[in-house]
């Protein structure tokens, strides 16, 4: 099985939903999911944001490899599973041929409606990045739960 994250510039959500979800598939032993990431607008090879990059090293989640990718038809087809940080990422995937395979990753890991959408720390201060983090930490530990359950 492999996922993708998608968000727009991929240097801050997404990276960090990647780094999480390897993170927390390695702890319950599934080596047979690949993850990775992208965005809707990436500047393809830009690094990770610095805020992500600090609250990631704080939490032992290292992403000074990170690079970003630009989101396209052939990584849309590659994936099993698409999860977006928001409504416009979902539109875009669905665009590309994925709309079977895409959803919000807050609807995807059990959130209402009303809050399925992943807030945007980009351009904000640590704090932000961090609140962030933790939005991610709580939806990545469903979403783990729920591919643990279909890989086994």
């Amino acid at each position: 099985m492999h996922i993708i994250f998608v968000c727009t510039g991929n240097t801050c959500r997404s990276p960090m939903a990647e780094g999480l979800l390897r993170q927390a598939l390695a702890a319950r032993g599934i080596d047979h999911v690949t993850v990775g990431s992208a965005g809707t607008g990436a500047w393809e090879g830009a690094p990770a944001s610095e805020g992500a990059y600090l609250v990631g090293l704080e939490h032992g989640l290292d992403l000074s490899e990170h690079r970003a990718r630009l989101l396209t038809r052939d990584l849309v087809r590659e994936a099993d599973l698409v999860l977006t940080m928001s409504g416009h990422h979902l539109a875009r995937v669905a665009e590309l041929g994925g709309e079977h395979k895409v959803h919000l990753l807050g609807s995807y890991a059990g959130r209402d409606a009303g809050r399925s959408e992943v807030t945007d720390p980009f351009g904000s201060d640590l704090a932000s990045y961090r609140l962030t983090f933790g939005e991610l930490q709580e939806l990545i530990g469903q979403v783990v739960s729920r591919v643990a359950g279909m890989v086994r």
